[in-house]
Formats: C-alpha cells, structure tokens, sequence
C-alpha cells in the first residue's frame, strides 16, 4: 500500500526533512539563474569578430591603423502602455538587457548601431508615455564611455509617412542627436544615417529637408572621394572627409519585390517569402533607392524592419543586409551582425541569441524532474522492482 504525503513525511528522519527543502531551493534556484543569467554568456561566448586585414592603405595614401569593431541591430520595439502587458513588457525587455549587456561584455565593441523601431509605440505616444519610454530604454542599453551607441530612425518611432510629423521626429532627434542625413566617421571608416521614413518623394516638409541634407552630404563625400590632384573647383571649399565610400545605415530596406530570394534559419518563414512587398511601406520605393544609390555609391547597406535575415546585390556589386529582430517577441532566434571594418575592407558575422525555445524547454524538463524528485522523495512513485514484482504475482494468480 502506498503512503499518504503526510504520513510519508512524519516516517522521514528529521534531517532528511529539513535538507529535501533546501535542495529544492538551490536545484530552482541554479536552474532560474542559469535560465535568466548565464545562458546569455554561455551562447554569446561563442561569437568572436570576424578577421579583416588591418593597417589597409587607402586610395588618398593615408594609413588605417586598426579596425572598427561595430555591432549592428535592429527593431527593439520597447513596448508601450497602449498595447503593451506588463508580462510580456518584463520577458522581453529583460531578454534584450540581457543579450546587451553580455554583448557588452564580452566583445567590446567600438560602437553600436541600433536600425530603427527602438519603441514600438513612438508614432503615437504622449510624452509622459515617450518619456517612461527613454527612461526604460536607457537602462536597458546603458553602455560604458568607450563604447558608443547610435540610433537610427524607423516608422514606429515616428510614425508611417501619413502619421510622421515635425514634432515627433524632432523629439527622436533630440533624444538620439539624429538627423535625417547624418555622417558618423570614426577611424576613417564613414557611415551615413538615413531617415527612410522621409524618403517618400512627395515633397512633404520633413521629406524635403531629409533630401536635402543627403544631397549635402553626398557632395561631401563625393568630393572627398576625388583625387587630390583632379578635384573640381566646385570642391574646393568642401571640407574633406576621409577618402573611404560610405555604408548606409536606414530602417526600411531598398527596394526589392519580396523575400523569395532569402535564405537561412532566420529568413522569413516560407510562407511569408513569396507575399510581396509594398513599395514605401515594406521597403522604399525603386526611385528612392536607385537615388540613395547614386548620391552614396555605398560599398554596404545594413538595415531593419522586415525582422527577418536577407542578403541581397543591388546593381550587381553593393551587398545589403537586412538584420533580423532582435527581440524575443518577433523572433524565437534573434541575432545580431558583429562587424570589423576598414576605410578599405569589412567582414560581417551574425551572432545569435539565446532561443526562447530553448530556455521554455529547459524549464519544463527542469519542472517534470522537481516533480519526480518530490514524489520520490514522499514515496510515492512505485519503485520499478515492486511494479514488476506485482505484475508478476498477479500473472501467477491467473
């Protein structure tokens, strides 16, 4: 006959009952802090730079010394108090402080480039909610000085073109000290910020002062891509900038008709790679990228929004990249693109992040085995030698 619980307990040596319960504690605690903590390093400690060739001569003679180490990622969606529970607002955002700061940690990186759709409510929210925005935003990618963080600008955070307006996109600029055409240069290697949103081509204010801004900057850089000897005269007042072509950095991806051509476990699913895109709202519009393409000429494009991984040619010759979500909430396998750059080289590697499957799995074979261990322990699983020995008596007697 099997026990009750509480008779089970009462024949348990003292010592034995007051240790069980201890274990317990340690066995949930080690399995919480391995869950919620140390995964994050145990899977981020796998990625390392990728190699490029340092000390690269550039087409002007000047010498790069060392190689930029940068991160790349994208679509963060913080959640707002419109749409967002306060559940799902901790998992996620916890899951995103978390990779962040391991991230942090353990590669070191020079600076971090955030592609747009950092808040998932910012084309609607009041400014008490935009401020309890930053203020969650800020601990979770709080960064020490060496590193630097830089933003760039998606629909979310300022709305779609129908819903953009003055006042929100100067709020993000304020915050995030973005404009629509800004230059990042740091050792040498030049990066251009581009407000895609603005990129509409209807002549609407913001859209306006966007273009013009990027046709500024495209003079620059174009002028100090020249030859010394062959500059124009209407570059001679320019100031220069170092001699390297430009990686464009925007939110909405250039113009292409879907997803069909991409590839790799964290792709679009195969049922939403065939579905095409709409131009200005999925990704820009054919006569907005083949502009942004002839200002820049950009050896790189790295952007956001579809939350999934392509790569993609365009004019046969200029790679883009489309880096994936990286949190939990749109993807089970988020990730991020580690970067090593030179004026005259890169080399790109993806890292990913924990699965949430994986951490959901593991709770539940850490829950079925604290379930085994305290039946056990009351005695009341039939040990397999009495099962059988049941079985077997009760086959005599028939």
């Amino acid at each position: 006959m099997l026990q009750s619980s509480s008779s089970a307990l009462r024949t348990l040596p003292l010592k034995k009952r007051i240790c069980f319960p201890m274990k317990l504690t340690c066995f949930v605690s080690s399995v919480f802090i391995f869950c919620e903590f140390l995964i994050y390093y145990v899977v981020i400690f796998q990625c390392d730079w990728p190699e490029v060739k340092a000390g690269a001569h550039m087409d002007n003679g000047e010498f790069s010394a060392s190689v930029l180490k940068a991160l790349f990622l994208a679509d963060t969606h913080l959640l707002g108090e419109i749409k967002g529970h306060w559940l799902d607002k901790l998992r996620r955002e916890w899951q995103m402080e978390r990779s962040f700061q391991t991230a942090l940690w353990l590669l070191q990186p020079d600076i971090v480039f955030i592609l747009g759709d950092v808040f998932d409510e910012g084309k609607w929210s009041s400014p008490q909610a935009w401020a309890d925005d930053v203020r969650r935003f800020q601990k979770m990618f709080r960064h020490p000085v060496p590193t630097e963080l830089v933003v760039v600008v998606g629909n979310h955070d300022i709305g779609f073109h129908y819903e953009m307006t003055a006042y929100k996109v100067k709020r993000f600029e304020k915050l995030f000290n973005f404009t629509s055409g800004k230059l990042v240069t740091r050792k040498g290697v030049n990066f251009v910020l581009v407000n895609s949103v603005a990129m509409e081509g209807d002549g609407c204010a913001v859209c306006s002062a966007a273009e013009a801004e990027l046709a500024a900057l495209s003079r620059r850089l174009n002028c100090s891509l020249q030859k010394q000897n062959h500059s124009s005269r209407r570059c001679s007042d320019m100031e220069k900038l170092p001699a390297s072509a430009p990686i464009l950095l925007q939110h909405y991806p250039l113009h292409r008709k879907s997803d069909a051509e991409c590839s790799g476990e964290d792709a679009a699913s195969p049922e939403e790679r065939n579905i095409p895109f709409k131009e200005k709202y999925d990704v820009l519009s054919r006569e907005a990228s083949q502009k942004l393409i002839w200002w820049f000429h950009p050896r790189l494009i790295l952007s956001g929004h579809t939350h999934s991984a392509c790569e993609v040619l365009h004019a046969g010759r200029i790679p883009e990249i489309s880096v994936p979500s990286f949190s939990w909430r749109n993807r089970n396998n988020p990730s991020f693109i580690m970067g090593s750059i030179t004026p005259a080289d890169f080399s790109l590697r993806k890292c990913f992040l924990p699965h949430e499957s994986t951490v959901f799995a593991l709770y539940g074979a850490a829950g079925a085995l604290l379930a085994i261990l305290v039946l056990a322990h009351f005695q009341l699983l039939t040990p397999p030698f009495y099962f059988a020995q049941r079985l077997i008596s009760k086959h005599k007697a028939v």
